[in-house]
């Protein structure tokens, strides 16, 4: 956000998240060891959802909004305490128009893992 935000807030910022491979996790919990793997399944997910979700106050979303509300709901809280409350809808909005911009080139996705442990003995 050119100019908004000072160039040493933005340099100071870490969001500390990690993605691991199916391969990885599962490694970890054998290395932990008071669980059995019984299943691991990967499912890829539109960044969007996939299909259109409606809005009640003005008919559908975009896809870049879709996004935007999604992250906004989960890393809102941890910039706002960073960068403060004042700049939250203006940067959720240039990120939705950015991933509008994005999504009319490809279609992205994510992947997600879901895991069935059994605790040993």
């Amino acid at each position: 956000m050119k100019g908004l935000i000072p160039e040493e807030k933005v340099d100071t910022f870490n969001a500390p998240y990690y993605g691991p491979c199916a391969e990885e996790l599962e490694l970890e919990v054998q290395k932990e060891g008071s669980f059995i793997m019984d299943r691991l399944e990967a499912f890829e997910i539109d960044w969007d959802g996939g299909v259109d979700m409606p809005n009640t106050i003005n008919g559908t979303l975009s896809s870049g909004q879709r996004v935007a509300k999604t992250i906004r709901a989960v890393i809102e809280s941890m910039l706002e305490s960073h960068f403060g409350r004042d700049i939250m809808d203006d940067l959720f909005q240039r990120h939705a128009d950015l991933v509008d911009k994005h999504l009319a080139k490809t279609r992205t996705k994510y992947k997600n893992l879901v895991i069935h442990l059994v605790r040993k003995g």
